[in-house]
C-alpha cells in the first residue's frame, strides 16, 4: 500500500523504512547540513525500485550546476524512467523535470518542477529545487512568486514550514521588499535556528541596505547555527568577508578567504565560484594577493571545455585574468564562442551575458578599460539573465566602475557611483571611490564635500579620508 510523506504528498512505496530515509535525506537538504546524498543512497539500498529516491538523487544533481554531475544525473533518470510504470502523478513530473535539465533545457526543467507545485503545493523538494533553479536562471520575481503560490498550503504545524519561509525571505529580498524579507526570514529562524538559507536571506538584507556592523555581528552571533558542517557555509563566510571589505579591511578579507571561502581541495563549484567572486574584488582594488590565484585557477582551467553554465565560466575567466592566464582566457572565450551556437538555455545565456562578460573581464585583465567599458555598460542592464543574486552580480557594476576610473572616464564612475550611494549611503567603499573619481575629474571642490559627508556617517569613513 503507497503511503504518504509528512507532509501528506504521496510516495509510490509501501517501504516505511525507505520512506524515513527519505524523510532524512530531505530534511538534510532543506537545511544544506550533512550529506544527503548518503543517506538517499540509504534508502535505495532498502528499496531499489523507491521512485522518490531516484527523483532525489537526479534533484541533488540538478542543482550543482556542475558537469561532472551528468553522469550521476542520467543514471538517477534513468533508473527513475524505468520505473515510471510504478510512479504517481507527482512522481513523473519529478522524472520529467530532472529529464529535462539533463537534455539542457533548463528553463523547462525548472518550470517542470514548479508545475508540481500546483497540484501538490506541499512537495518540498520539488519547491526546494524549484526555488534554487529559478536562481540559477536569475528569475527574481519567481523567487519571491513561486514560494507565495504555496504558503496558503503551509503552516507552523506542517515540517519544513520553516524552510519555507526562509526561501520566501530570499525571493522578498532579491525583489527589494528588505522589510518583508528581514521580518519572514526572522520568523523562519524563530521556528528553526538552524536554516542557513533564512540566515542567508537576512544577511542579503543588510548587504543590500550597508548595515556593515550589523551584518557581521549577525553573521558572527550565529555562527553555530550556520557554519559546522554545513554547504551554505562558504557562501555565508563570503557574505562576511563582503562586509568587511565594504569597511576597506581587505586584510581581514583575506584572512577570511584563506581560512573560510578558500579550501585548497575543494572542488565544489559553487564555492569556487564564491572564491574567484572575492579574489576579484580584491584584484579590483590592488590588493596584493600572492599565488591564491594559482591554485584557483588551476581548478578552473580543468573545466574549461565544459562550459556548463555560463554563470560558472564568467568566474573562471575572473581567475585566469587574475593568474595571467592568457591562453587559458582565450581558450575560454573560443569555447563560450562555440557554445553560443549550440542552444539549450546555456547557449542563451552565454549569448547574452556569460560570453559578453567574459570578454570584458579579458579586455579589463588586458589594460583595455575603454572596451570594457563598451561591453559591461549594457552588460549591467540584463546581466540578471545569467542567474545569480543582487550581490553575485555586482561584480559587473564594480569592474565597471574600475575600468572607468582606470580608463580616464571618471564622470561615469562618478554617475555610477552616485546611484549606488543613493542606495547604500553610508558605505565607506562608495564614498572613497566617489572622492578618487572627483579628484579625477580635477574637482576638489566637490570631493572635499564628498569627503565630509562621509565624515559624518560612519567611523570608518577614514578609507574616504585617505582617498
Amino acid at each position: 500500500m503507497a503511503l504518504k510523506d509528512c507532509r501528506d504528498v504521496p510516495v509510490s512505496t509501501g517501504n516505511r523504512v525507505s520512506l524515513d530515509r527519505y524523510e532524512t535525506a530531505v530534511h538534510l537538504l532543506h537545511g544544506y547540513y550533512g550529506d544527503p546524498l548518503a543517506a538517499i543512497d540509504r534508502a535505495l539500498e532498502e528499496d531499489p525500485e523507491f521512485v522518490m529516491g531516484h527523483c532525489l538523487r537526479a534533484a541533488l544533481m540538478v542543482m550543482s550546476t556542475d558537469k561532472g554531475a551528468e553522469p550521476m544525473l542520467q543514471k538517477s533518470v534513468r533508473a527513475a524512467q524505468g520505473l515510471v510504470h510504478r510512479a504517481n502523478q507527482r512522481e513523473r513530473g519529478h522524472i520529467a523535470a530532472a529529464a529535462a535539465w539533463l537534455d539542457g533545457n533548463f528553463e523547462r526543467s525548472i518550470r517542470l518542477y514548479g508545475d508540481i507545485l500546483l497540484d501538490y503545493p506541499r512537495d518540498s523538494l520539488a519547491l526546494q529545487v524549484a526555488h534554487v533553479g529559478d536562481f540559477f536562471l536569475g528569475q527574481s520575481s519567481m523567487l519571491r512568486d513561486r514560494v507565495a503560490q504555496v504558503l496558503p498550503f503551509w503552516n507552523e504545524s506542517i515540517p519544513g514550514y520553516g524552510y519555507v519561509l526562509g526561501m520566501h525571505a530570499f525571493g522578498l529580498e532579491e525583489t527589494a521588499h528588505y522589510g518583508q524579507a528581514e521580518a519572514a526570514g526572522r520568523k523562519a529562524l524563530a521556528l528553526n535556528p538552524r536554516d542557513p538559507w533564512a540566515v542567508h536571506a537576512v544577511t542579503h538584507v543588510m548587504e543590500m541596505q550597508g548595515r556593515l556592523d550589523e551584518g557581521i555581528n549577525w553573521l558572527l552571533s550565529r555562527s553555530q547555527d550556520w557554519a559546522p558542517d554545513n554547504g551554505l557555509a562558504v557562501h555565508n563566510w563570503w557574505h562576511l568577508a563582503l562586509f568587511h571589505l565594504d569597511r576597506g579591511d581587505d586584510q581581514r578579507v583575506m584572512e577570511l578567504y584563506d581560512t573560510a571561502i578558500r579550501r585548497p581541495s575543494s572542488s565544489v563549484v559553487l564555492e569556487m565560484i564564491d572564491a574567484s567572486a572575492m579574489l576579484w574584488r580584491l584584484h579590483l582594488r590592488g590588493a596584493a594577493l600572492g599565488d591564491r590565484w594559482d591554485a584557483l585557477a588551476d581548478g578552473w582551467e580543468s573545466r574549461i571545455d565544459e562550459a556548463y553554465y555560463a554563470f560558472n565560466d564568467a568566474h573562471a575567466m575572473m581567475a585566469f585574468v587574475g593568474a595571467g592566464r592568457r591562453d587559458a582566457a582565450a581558450r575560454l572565450l573560443r569555447v563560450l564562442e562555440k557554445r553560443t551556437s549550440e542552444g539549450g538555455t546555456n547557449g542563451r545565456m552565454t549569448w547574452e551575458v556569460g560570453l559578453p562578460l567574459c570578454r570584458a573581464l579579458h579586455a579589463f585583465g588586458e589594460g583595455d578599460h575603454a572596451a570594457a567599458c563598451e561591453l559591461l555598460q549594457p552588460l549591467r542592464l540584463v546581466a540578471a539573465r545569467f542567474g545569480g543574486s543582487n550581490a553575485q552580480r555586482d561584480i559587473v557594476g564594480l569592474t565597471l566602475i574600475e575600468s572607468a576610473l582606470r580608463g580616464r572616464h571618471p564622470s561615469l564612475a562618478r554617475a555610477l557611483l552616485a546611484e549606488r550611494t543613493a542606495l547604500k549611503p553610508e558605505s565607506p567603499f562608495n564614498w572613497a571611490s566617489t572622492i578618487r573619481a572627483l579628484r579625477l575629474m580635477g574637482d576638489e571642490r566637490g570631493a572635499e564635500e564628498a569627503r565630509r559627508k562621509s565624515a559624518a556617517l560612519r567611523p570608518y569613513s577614514e578609507l574616504a579620508s585617505a582617498a
